[in-house]
């Protein structure tokens, strides 16, 4: 069975994104302080990663994440595993996904009435492969074609698993997102693009995300919404606001908890700017977006704080 946005646009009007992965399994006792953070748990305590995605279920979410973000060929490889066992691990992020989904659909999601969810495959950039925070500031200084061989196997191990959309999550780069969709558009995959941002205007590359969006306007027929992610979420309302002005597509956003993140310790410190989760995903929902989650930092009651942000703005629109 295969679930898309549009079913749970559908049924929900709106749609609710899972958290953090790495956050939830650190309160289960993960250590993520490696190279390979979320990955490592893929080979370690898969059995976590399965807690993490019914965690999330149970607190509202309509779509999840998958535990690949980090889970890359070379670096899997470079943590001393064979080629084949990291494409085993990248596999077996969706499979840990696509089990906890069923276990939970047919003990409780579909008794009650929920949307069934969205298996979303965490496609990090090329900086989070290179695990100094490269992610939130791009130019790497790698050719294009270092980006197409990093992306493109990944990605098909991921969508032949049985994920229902690679999400290109965490992107401070335009160049990068046109190389992703290319490889995306190849396989057929439906498929979404998320930017990494450093204000409400302009991705961490600098471009201003309106540009972004328009360079995706045409030409990307399995392109299904685009958006932001791992950023303030200050910034949220904003950035939804400028997609809008050049995208009919539907737009999702999910915010860090307003914290930031020292790549030497592998964590967050700090906090936001005042305001709830509840009030801030609330402001994202009345400013356009159709799918609205939490990323680093977020956890379950901050799903439910979105849930019950959905209910407030569809009583009330």
């Amino acid at each position: 069975m295969k679930a898309t946005l549009q079913q749970i646009l559908k049924q929900n009007k709106l749609c609710v994104i899972d958290g953090s992965m790495s956050t939830a399994l650190e309160q289960m006792g993960a250590d993520l302080n490696d190279r390979l953070w979320t990955a490592k748990v893929l080979a370690t305590q898969p059995e976590l990663v399965q807690k993490v995605h019914l965690l999330y279920f149970r607190a509202g979410a309509d779509c999840g994440i998958t535990c690949s973000y980090q889970a890359t060929i070379p670096g899997l490889m470079a943590a001393g595993y064979t080629e084949k066992e990291a494409e085993g691990l990248i596999v077996r992020s969706v499979t840990l996904f696509l089990e906890a989904r069923e276990e939970w659909w047919e003990k409780e999601g579909r008794a009650a009435g929920r949307a069934y969810p969205l298996c979303l495959a965490g496609i990090g950039p090329y900086g989070a492969y290179l695990a100094d925070g490269s992610e939130y500031r791009g130019h790497y200084g790698v050719s294009d074609t270092v980006l197409r061989d990093f992306h493109a196997r990944r990605a098909e191990l991921l969508w032949k698993a049985g994920a229902d959309v690679l999400l290109f999550e965490t992107n401070p780069s335009l160049a990068e997102t046109k190389i992703e969709a290319e490889i995306a558009e190849k396989l057929g995959a439906a498929y979404w693009i998320s930017y990494s941002c450093k204000d409400g205007l302009h991705i961490n590359e600098g471009n201003l995300i309106r540009d972004c969006a328009r360079a995706f306007r045409t030409g990307y027929p399995h392109l299904e919404a685009i958006g932001a992610n791992c950023s303030k979420p200050e910034y949220m309302a904003s950035l939804v606001t400028e997609l809008k002005k050049e995208t009919d597509l539907p737009i999702v956003v999910y915010p860090n908890s307003g914290e930031t993140y020292d790549p030497v310790t592998k964590s967050w410190h700090g906090s936001g700017e005042g305001g709830s989760f509840r009030d801030y995903a609330l402001s994202y929902f009345r400013a356009g977006a159709s799918a609205v989650g939490g990323c680093c930092t977020t956890v379950a009651e901050h799903v439910e704080q979105v849930v019950e942000a959905r209910r407030l703005f569809l009583e009330n629109r």
